[in-house]
């Protein structure tokens, strides 16, 4: 399977960005540890972080052109307003799961919608790091169930 995980806003400071939220793992050592689950279930993945809007729905776009078999998104704040990240994956109709390092719902009023959450399979928060990981996971269950 080709798969790729999709990083918003401020990830790239994981590690130090409010460690008492979001752990004092580094979005690198979080994506070693993907990699590695990626490489021994033998998949094709690629890493994309940016704080940018349109440059998350030109890679979402670009998604269907690489023949890619699922993504796993982590919005960050674009979560809650981003109606051009929703329509980049309802466009490009590639199975996708939406992952949240904290509990988005036990936190700020704001952080419980979600209108990402409409365009993809499902959605995995207040895990960690390992978010990642059950979001791979269920995406892999949803793609064989697919293909059978």
């Amino acid at each position: 399977m080709n798969i790729w995980i999709i990083n918003g806003p401020n990830i790239n400071l994981l590690g130090t960005r409010e460690p008492d939220i979001y752990g004092h793992e580094t979005m690198e050592s979080i994506n070693r540890q993907i990699q590695t689950y990626l490489t021994d279930h033998g998949h094709i993945y690629e890493f994309f972080q940016s704080n940018s809007e349109g440059a998350l729905v030109d890679k979402i776009q670009d998604a269907l052109n690489e023949q890619v078999d699922g993504i796993v998104i982590n919005p960050a704040a674009y979560t809650h307003y981003s109606y051009a990240i929703h329509d980049a994956l309802k466009s490009v109709s590639i199975p996708t799961v939406e992952v949240h390092l904290s509990a988005i719902h036990s936190r700020e009023a704001f952080r419980k919608d979600s209108v990402i959450a409409p365009a993809c399979i499902g959605q995995v928060s207040g895990f960690g790091p390992a978010s990642y990981l059950l979001g791979v996971q269920a995406l892999e269950l949803h793609l064989a169930k697919e293909n059978t």
